[in-house]
This record gives structure tokens, C-alpha cells and sequence, in this order.
């Protein structure tokens, strides 16, 4: 299995492929460094008249509802249409939902296009498939991640979406096999936007693997790894932040076989 996803980790570099992104303000230079540490293109683009071309080229669109606004949730419908109407793969971050009715709202229209993937902390995806009262604080979890299983399964078997859900271990469901990830650290929640970062770096695996379930769980362990290792040599968030994409960017296979923490259920 390791082997297999490591293949997964140098196929994304050697095809570069490209990632349209309609991601929020306060992460996309983040999000676009991201993906070029993995070896991926990053496109951010909003323009409700180029979107429906920007899918075309792209090997995935990931929507990540951060930082709404009116037009920005036009751009992200005709999107997410657009890639339904293709077969094309899409992952849906849902940022804050359960926070606000606007928010949810969006949601229900963008669920309406079937995501492909949908990613997303455990109260974010409690509160997208209702499954019960949970309160989202900010865009922070709420709920560990294995509470929000049920919620999970609720949004395979209704969206035909695979989930992945982030947390201290992030877990990833299809309509037949659940994975644990438990790679990354702590310090890693006080850097805004990594979990956006995962969203993209899923999409740019996810958009040239056919088995969507195997291409979250390399993009995951990727991303916990370098986080892990990055911890070791970092004096806080700030140097935490650069040194993962340095380590995106440099993990040799040694590292990546010495730390995988991966299990089916």
C-alpha cells in the first residue's frame, strides 16, 4: 500500500496537474504554494465569464466557500455545475458551515452538483449533512472527527461524494472502505488555511487518479507527514508554515515510508 501511494505522491509531480481553485482571501497565496510545493499548477480564478473555460482545461475545481460573497457564490454554482455537466472531478471544502443561514444555503445548492469530494473538519461536515445540532466556532472544529462518521456516510450515500474529514486523525469514506490518517501534529491548527491546503493538494491528486478514495488518502498522509516532520525543525507557526512547504516540496521516499500511519477499516 505504501508503495502505491508514494507512486501516487511522484505521479503528481511528474503530471503537473492543473488545479482551478475558487478558494478564499485570507489563504489562497498559501493554497497556490501548496500546490506547487507538490509539483501541481494552481489557478485561481472567479470571473463568472471565464469559469465555465477554466473548467474545461483544469483536472479538478476545488470550491472552498471561505470568504463568501454574493458574486463569488454565482462563480462557485456555475462551477460546480459546469464539472457535474463533465464528469469533471470537484472537491467542495465547506468552510463555516452550520455558521451562518447564508452559508448553508450555498451549500444546498452546491451539494445539489454531486462533489466529487467533499472535505472538510467534523463539524463542518455534521453541520452539512444536519446530522445533528453541533455549533461551528469560526471555521475551527467543534466535534473530533470521529464523531462526525455517521454524518459522513450520510453524505456518501445521498451525494455519492467520497469524505474526508480533518482532525487529530483525519478519516476518509467511500461507500465501501473507511481509512485513519494519523499523521500530522497539533501545531499545525495554528496555521490558517492548512486545512484549506489539503482541500487543493486532494484536487490536484484526486483530478488524475481514477480511484478518488487511494488519492486522498497519499494527498493526507503527504500533507500530515510533512507537517510532522516540519514540527521537529520549527520554533512556531510562522516557521512551521514555510518549512511544510519546503518539505512538500524536498520528502524522499525514506521519510515518507518511516512515518505513514494509515489504516483501513
Amino acid at each position: 500500500m505504501e508503495n502505491k501511494l508514494w507512486d501516487y505522491i511522484q505521479s503528481v509531480k511528474n503530471q503537473s496537474p492543473l488545479v482551478h481553485n475558487i478558494t478564499n482571501f485570507v489563504v489562497m497565496n498559501n493554497t497556490a504554494n501548496a500546490l506547487l510545493a507538490v509539483g501541481a499548477s494552481p489557478i485561481m480564478a472567479h470571473a463568472k465569464s471565464e469559469i465555465k473555460e477554466m473548467v474545461a482545461i483544469a483536472n479538478a475545481v476545488v470550491i472552498n466557500i471561505g470568504t463568501l460573497d454574493e458574486y463569488w457564490c454565482e462563480s462557485m454554482l456555475i462551477a460546480a455545475e459546469e464539472a457535474h455537466r463533465t464528469n469533471k472531478t470537484w472537491i467542495l471544502d465547506p468552510v463555516g458551515a452550520g455558521a451562518t443561514s447564508f452559508r448553508d444555503e450555498v451549500l444546498s445548492k452546491l451539494l445539489e452538483f454531486n462533489p466529487t469530494i467533499i472535505r472538510g473538519n467534523a463539524s463542518e461536515i455534521i453541520a452539512l449533512a444536519k446530522a445533528n445540532t453541533t455549533t461551528t466556532k469560526g471555521v475551527d472544529s467543534t466535534a473530533e472527527s470521529n464523531e462526525a462518521i455517521n454524518a459522513a456516510k450520510y453524505l456518501v450515500e445521498n451525494y455519492q461524494s467520497v469524505v474526508c474529514i480533518s482532525g487529530a486523525t483525519d478519516i476518509i469514506i467511500d461507500e465501501n472502505e473507511t481509512y485513519f490518517v494519523e499523521n500530522g501534529h497539533p501545531l499545525m491548527t495554528k496555521v490558517t488555511g492548512l486545512g484549506c491546503s489539503a482541500s487543493a493538494i486532494v484536487g490536484a491528486f484526486a483530478g488524475i487518479f481514477e480511484n478518488k478514495t487511494e488519492s486522498i488518502v497519499a494527498a493526507m498522509l503527504l500533507l500530515g507527514i510533512a507537517g510532522e516532520l516540519s514540527e521537529k525543525i520549527s520554533n512556531g507557526p510562522g516557521s512551521l508554515q514555510m518549512n511544510i512547504l519546503d518539505k512538500l516540496y524536498n520528502i524522499s521516499k525514506q521519510e515518507f515510508f518511516e512515518n505513514v500511519k494509515v489504516s483501513k477499516k
